[in-house]
């Protein structure tokens, strides 16, 4: 009796090549954008914490508006007069942040999108 092998053809491997390589390439870039989101996101979150740092450190020295603030640093900590628990916060997109004057929102040098400026209050 003779045996029979059972092999896939070169021509089925290359489908199944080819239909993941077309799968990979719708979802890479969904990938990507979802990742960019998550960090604008997550900056977003980080500047809305210094916002609030500011407005109760402005509080607390009775500072008006325009007012010069110190550095970020200054803001955070673990001892009783800080307004930020722990670290600086850090951007996710290895940007910095600007407190900037009082009255005005804080910044980050990568900048997050026009959407960031919408969203902080």
């Amino acid at each position: 009796m003779r045996s029979l092998r059972r092999a896939f053809t070169l021509v089925e491997i290359m489908i199944v090549v080819l239909i993941i390589g077309i799968l990979v390439s719708i979802a890479v870039p969904n990938f990507v954008r979802a990742r960019e989101s998550a960090r604008a996101r997550a900056c977003v979150g980080n500047l809305r914490q210094i916002d609030s740092a500011k407005e109760q450190y402005a509080m607390d020295f009775r500072l008006a508006q325009g007012a010069t603030l110190p550095a970020l640093s200054v803001l955070c900590g673990t001892g009783t007069g800080t307004y930020i628990k722990g670290n600086a916060p850090v951007c996710p997109s290895n940007g910095t942040y600007t407190v900037n004057v009082l009255g005005t929102d804080p910044t980050c040098s990568v900048g997050t999108g026009a959407a960031v400026a919408h969203v902080l209050p």
